[in-house]
């Protein structure tokens, strides 16, 4: 799978009118390996950047609590991208506040929202935002609060202006039902992966509303490893590593689907967009099901 680049995982179009590349880049481990960990040199965020981009990478997902030691995960992306292509589209979440420790433990309320977005709109340097999801309940499960409030505001700077498009992160049903009352959905960013299944449901909702689906911890993000042994009898089978199987499983189940892998890496930054060319069989495929 050499000289593979994004675009061999296809296109989808968010909206209407963001078409990008279904394999992404998740920017959230550019500060730090983890939101405790220590940070990193900004030299190499900006460097695994412009290769994304060289390697096809038109869909960027940050946020401004991508944060560790000074070091921010929109601010490299300023940095290394500004000014930006047309085809390139970056997301953003906003929601989560962090705490003394950096760990994004808390929530903001309606009125604190709008300063995110303008934090946003400053580190990122642009005029408006592509796409900002309304992160929900921090690293809990799902579900059990209104969101309506909050995605109220969020809708009032659209119609400002200031953001283009409008998603959501760990909702469930119920939530998206909610939100898409006050405002059009165009994307949803679920916990799930090929050991982590819990979210089927919302993601056929989202097939049948032609909502992208990009998965946050597409490859486990530490909590649930991608080393099952059948995620490896098919990894086996290709050549290829258990992470490349477990982002073209993920291409393969559904056409709406965004992968969005995030690396500090430049090594596992290749061997991530290489998965794009990953073409997996329907034996694979039953295999990877259990």
């Amino acid at each position: 799978m050499t000289n593979i680049t994004a675009a061999a995982g296809g296109d989808f179009v968010m909206g209407g009118d963001l078409r990008v590349h279904r394999m992404g880049f998740g920017a959230m481990r550019l500060p730090a390996g983890g939101f405790d960990g220590p940070p990193r040199d900004p030299s190499t965020g900006m460097a695994v950047l412009r290769r994304a981009v060289e390697l096809g990478v038109n869909h960027i997902d940050t946020a401004g609590f991508y944060e560790r030691g000074g070091v921010s995960a929109s601010d490299l992306i300023r940095r290394a991208l500004a000014p930006y292509g047309e085809e390139l589209v970056i997301a953003t979440k906003v929601g989560p506040l962090r705490g003394p420790d950096g760990v994004p433990t808390g929530q903001a309320t309606p009125e604190q929202l709008r300063g995110l977005v303008e934090d946003d709109l400053r580190l990122l340097g642009v005029d408006r935002l592509d796409l900002v999801y309304l992160r929900i309940g921090g690293l809990s499960v799902p579900g059990g609060e209104s969101l309506a409030d909050r995605f109220a505001v969020l809708a009032a700077m659209r119609e400002e202006g200031l953001i283009r498009h409008l998603g959501l992160s760990n909702v469930d049903v119920a939530q998206l039902a909610e939100a898409r009352t006050v405002a059009p959905v165009v994307a949803v960013q679920n916990h799930f992966h090929v050991q982590h299944l819990d979210d089927r449901e919302l993601l056929r909702q989202c097939a049948e509303l032609g909502v992208a689906y990009a998965p946050f911890f597409p490859l486990g993000g530490g909590f649930s490893p991608i080393d099952a042994e059948r995620v490896a009898k098919v990894a086996a089978r290709h050549g290829a590593t258990n992470a490349q199987v477990a982002l073209a499983w993920l291409l393969a189940i559904s056409p709406v689907m965004l992968a969005i892998p995030g690396t500090g890496s430049p090594e596992h930054l290749e061997e991530n967009i290489a998965a794009a060319g990953l073409e997996l069989t329907e034996e694979d495929l039953a295999d990877l099901e259990g």
